[in-house]
């Protein structure tokens, strides 16, 4: 069994270490002085001369605790041979011995180091104080005996339970490891997931959209090829308008073109000229408010984005004859509103990731999307971004 010297930065050891050495002087040097200062002759001197030897190392090991220019175990050594040696001059006994027993558990690198030189300590008490007294078991021999036993049973017990709360440590370590892992792992994922939803929405609401919009403009396109060619040339400019559009889409999803090319610095006039796109590809009337407002570039894109949902909306379900779209700025934030006097439908009934993309891409933005229709009423939508953090 091995075990690390209690040392260490935690405040917790240094306090405990300072108020041991304070203990220690006062339960330990301190009384045997006291206890000598009747006695005269060379022995009171040899006992001072000892004690301070013993503070003196104590205090080199205290100040170089953890650095490998103090090796404790030779310190133990001299600790073990001069408390014996106390108890065979005046002042010393059992008591130093006792106070000193906690010191070779706390710098000893084992238990069964430990157990060795506190028995080294113990033997040369009992020695000392037989001669002193002239007695095998003198008082002093016995405590000091009784001393020891209880001391190692007392070590081994602390030895055992700092055993088992590092175990524990370790454990505990271990899990929380394996819990960072396993959470940096999900939020991986959850990284992977949303960016996966990220990119089907913004396929979704550009390539998706201009895919279709190429389809309906072929389409149308082929039917008028003989008896109205203008028409189905502007078709055809319309339908190459279109895919050129998307091709710059599809190079800003992989990152092969700048950002934000996708909403121009004036969201009135990105908006103005999408909706003449839309009026010229589907012949239907617009009536647009569009005030020239400032707004960031993600605000752009989400109103842009909204847009052209709401009017593929519009080309493909509504059979409207009117758009009507209000740009407006609140104090609370900016508003888009778009409306239609198509077919309706059922709000709560309608399911579809077209509004769900809308909802996502203005909520990231602490938005809201509001949608009012009704079967043969009109749609209504209505987009809302703060701009101070609230709608």
């Amino acid at each position: 069994m091995h075990q690390q010297p209690l040392t260490g930065d935690q405040p917790w050891i240094r306090r405990l270490r300072r108020w041991y050495a304070v203990c220690w002087v006062l339960l330990g040097p301190v009384p045997s002085v006291l206890g000598g200062r009747d006695d005269s002759g060379t022995p009171k001197y040899w006992a001072l001369a000892l004690l301070t030897v013993l503070a003196a190392g104590y205090a080199l090991v205290e100040a170089f605790s953890g650095s490998r220019l103090v090796r404790p175990v030779a310190y133990l050594w001299v600790l073990a041979l001069g408390v014996g040696a106390m108890a065979a001059l005046p002042g010393g006994g059992a008591a130093l011995f006792i106070v000193s027993l906690p010191q070779f558990w706390i710098l000893a690198r084992s238990p069964r180091t430990a157990i060795a030189l506190s028995g080294v300590a113990a033997a040369g008490t009992v020695a000392g104080s037989t001669v002193q007294y002239g007695e095998l078991l003198s008082g002093n021999a016995v405590f000091a005996l009784i001393g020891y036993a209880a001391g190692v049973l007392l070590g081994l017990l602390v030895h055992r339970l700092v055993q088992q709360g590092e175990e524990r440590a370790r454990r505990l370590g271990a899990e929380l490891a394996d819990t960072q892992r396993r959470l940096a792992e999900a939020h991986r994922r959850q990284g992977a997931v949303e960016e996966r939803e990220r990119l089907a929405r913004e396929i979704h609401d550009t390539l998706a959209q201009g895919f279709a919009s190429i389809i309906i403009l072929a389409e149308a396109a082929r039917s008028n090829l003989e008896a109205q060619p203008a028409k189905c040339a502007r078709q055809l400019a319309s339908i190459e308008q279109t895919a050129r559009e998307n091709f710059a889409e599809a190079r800003l999803l992989v990152g092969s073109a700048p950002q934000g090319g996708a909403a121009p610095a004036s969201v009135a006039r990105t908006l103005r000229r999408t909706l003449e796109r839309f009026a010229e590809d589907t012949g239907l009337d617009v009536d647009a408010e569009l005030p020239d407002i400032d707004c960031d570039q993600r605000t752009r894109i989400a109103l842009l984005r909204c847009t052209q949902e709401s009017l593929a909306n519009v080309r493909r379900h509504a059979a409207a004859s009117t758009v009507g779209v209000v740009l407006a700025r609140h104090p609370h934030g900016v508003e888009l509103e778009i409306t239609d006097d198509g077919r309706g439908f059922v709000v709560e009934e309608s399911y579809g990731f077209g509004l769900d993309g809308m909802r996502t891409r203005l909520a990231e933005l602490g938005g809201a999307l509001t949608v009012t229709s009704s079967v043969g009423e009109g749609t209504r939508v209505l987009a809302e971004i703060p701009t101070n953090g609230q709608v």
